[in-house]
């Protein structure tokens, strides 16, 4: 065959772009704690995170009785100050 002017094979280019987007993509996980209340966790969800009722109940439940959840995914520097604002509402949360 003759040499084609790609700068590589497509899988390569799949691999790259699959490592770009697993550095760039980041998620705040929330913990279980016995401090704080579900009425708490979910309006902290609904402030902080722009959840909906529904998706901020859910959370809190999987939160419960699974010990933790994914809460919010993006780019670091966005998520930064949501996680922030979580931790300062007395909870437990971190970036993934």
């Amino acid at each position: 065959m003759g040499s084609s002017k790609n700068s590589g094979s497509y899988q390569e280019q799949h691999d790259v772009a699959v490592e770009l987007k697993i550095k760039t993509e980041h998620k705040i996980m929330l913990y279980n704690d016995d401090v704080n209340t579900f009425d708490h966790v979910i309006n902290c969800l609904v402030d902080i995170c722009d959840h909906s009722t529904v998706q901020a109940e859910q959370c809190s439940l999987i939160i419960h009785y699974k010990g933790r959840c994914d809460v919010k995914h993006g780019e670091y520097s966005k998520l930064r100050p949501l996680c922030e604002a979580l931790l300062d509402k007395g909870l437990s949360a971190a970036i993934e």
